[in-house]
């Protein structure tokens, strides 16, 4: 935590704080105020700056001394016993992830509903053809004709198309739900539409013509049961072709921009209605785009509040109707005069701040190199005791990891990565390069480069909600110009579509002879 943002946070807490102390004394004189309003003033009284944390005072008691490890595990870490008052065990910390995971999982059981209802709806396509040939060999199986051979090639023919169609609609519909879309599908919703208004048709023709009547032709009762079958299957190739095909050209140039950092990326999409589009965006998100990391933009905000803060306005003329736009303006104005020497002040933050990564980066790779050299030499060591008597890797990169921990804990507060990677998942990161032998630079490559989002833990992506907001339907094909937005807690996805040209190509033709050239060397040519 810098210095400047410290005494700033003090000064605004100190403000409250003597204000809330005049509201007691205020509310002390009145007796005839709620006991709420006394509880909200002592709440507001007990705010503390503690300096040698970065994180606010959390109203969860549960949850203080899971943060307090976090914040300090590189200074208190000597080794995992599980017995330390700053550690965590590994019960704890399995149990830590499971108790969130109960009403999330609660809540997404409604995603299994539209699997259930293709479930629902196979069961019904694939039993409607068997009652056909089942019904009239119980209802009516005196009147019914002998079945040739012809009848029993239909037989056979029947069973293998039952048995196509099963696997194919197995492919393409049975698969597990990766999202929730706020829409329905409208290819998914005709496709099944079409299907049901098919099933409704054959039901119905069957009722009537072979069931009222008693057809005694057993063949053409089979025939009719085989016509279905094969509609089935040209209902699941125009379903291959709407849903798996038809999207796979490129029509459209997506911008995707975070509002935050203003990181950019571009995909190209093919014909998708903008639910379908913001799907997949967001799945190229969590492994294109860095993590999200907002510590990293708390720098400009607290110089422009310092800036501010600074700044005193009096008001000699009395108080009017427009004292509070006046007093906003004179602020604007003074820090547009200082804007002059301001940028002197970005420059020598960040060369300072770059000399600090510079250094603790140089130290870290340091105390990973002496690390893993420790590691060789005990693996050389466990290769002559018995079989018995050898070091797991856990137990290895717990050993070792109090050597670093300090190093890494510096380094990632300078970077404000401190957030991003707790104790338990770089001991396991430790632990996965010394059992596949990988050097100290492979270790580091985590910590000293932002990875994709997918790269971090749980917490970072998994609870994470998102909203899409949209001028059009949702289910609306893309055009060319379309906006929208993906808004989540801490930022947002900014989308705008632009359609690909029309490319034409033009050929020219060249001669094969026209390139080639004759070499004449004259007799006279000295030697």
């Amino acid at each position: 935590m810098d210095t400047d943002s410290i005494h700033s946070g003090y000064s605004h807490h100190s403000n409250r704080s003597r204000g809330s102390n005049k509201q007691s004394e205020r509310s002390s004189r009145d007796r005839h105020k709620s006991h709420s309003r006394d509880s909200s003033s002592r709440s507001d009284k007990n705010v503390t700056i503690s300096a040698s944390s970065a994180q606010p005072q959390q109203p969860d008691q549960g949850s203080a001394p899971t943060d307090a490890q976090d914040d300090n595990w590189g200074e208190t870490t000597t080794a995992v016993t599980g017995t330390s008052d700053h550690s965590l065990s590994q019960e704890d910390l399995a149990g830590f992830g499971k108790e969130t995971d109960g009403p999330v999982e609660k809540l997404n059981c409604i995603r299994f509903i539209p699997l259930a209802l293709t479930l629902l709806l196979g069961l019904l396509v694939l039993v409607t053809p068997l009652s056909f040939l089942v019904l009239p060999q119980v209802l009516w199986p005196e009147r019914l004709q002998a079945c040739g051979t012809a009848c029993e090639g239909l037989f056979l023919s029947l069973a293998f198309k039952l048995l196509i169609l099963l696997l194919a609609g197995w492919a393409l519909f049975v698969r597990p739900t990766r999202a929730s879309l706020p829409r329905i599908a409208v290819f998914r919703a005709l496709l099944g539409l079409l299907t049901l208004l098919l099933l409704l048709s054959y039901w119905l023709f069957f009722g009537v013509r072979i069931l009222d009547s008693q057809e005694e032709n057993y063949h053409g009762i089979v025939q009719f049961a085989v016509s279905l079958v094969d509609a089935l299957l040209f209902i699941h190739y125009l379903a291959v072709v709407l849903l798996e095909i038809r999207h796979l050209q490129p029509c459209f140039s997506l911008c995707v921009v975070r509002s935050t950092d203003g990181e950019t990326h571009h995909y190209n999409l093919g014909q998708l209605s903008i639910q379908r589009a913001a799907l997949v965006i967001l799945q190229h998100y969590y492994k294109d785009f860095s993590v999200h990391n907002p510590a990293l933009l708390t720098a400009a905000k607290s110089r422009a509040a310092k800036h501010l803060a600074g700044l005193k306005v009096y008001n000699v003329d009395g108080a009017g109707s427009d004292a509070a736009t006046a007093q906003s303006r004179a602020k604007i104005a003074a820090a547009a005069r200082q804007r002059d020497t301001s940028h002197n002040e970005l420059y020598y933050e960040e060369a300072e701040h770059d000399r600090r990564v510079r250094k603790r980066k140089a130290r870290l790779v340091v105390a990973v190199e002496e690390a893993f050299t420790h590691v060789r030499r005990l693996q050389e060591e466990e290769k002559k005791k018995p079989p018995g008597d050898e070091m797991d890797p856990r137990e290895a990169a717990q050993a070792i990891f109090p050597s670093m921990a300090r190093a890494l804990q510096k380094y990632l507060r300078t970077t404000r990565q401190q957030h991003c990677h707790s104790m338990d998942s770089i001991q396991a990161h430790l632990a996965f390069c010394i059992t596949n032998n990988m050097t100290p630079k492979a270790f580091l490559e985590s910590y000293l480069m932002a990875g994709p989002t997918l790269q971090y833990g749980r917490e970072c992506w998994q609870t994470r909600q998102w909203t899409l907001v949209s001028e059009a339907s949702v289910t609306s094909p893309l055009h060319h110009g379309s906006e929208f937005q993906l808004k989540s807690s801490d930022f947002s996805l900014v989308v705008t579509s632009k359609a690909i040209p029309h490319l034409k190509l033009s050929e020219e033709y060249v001669h094969p002879k026209s390139h080639k050239f004759v070499l004449q060397l004259q007799s006279e040519t000295s030697v």
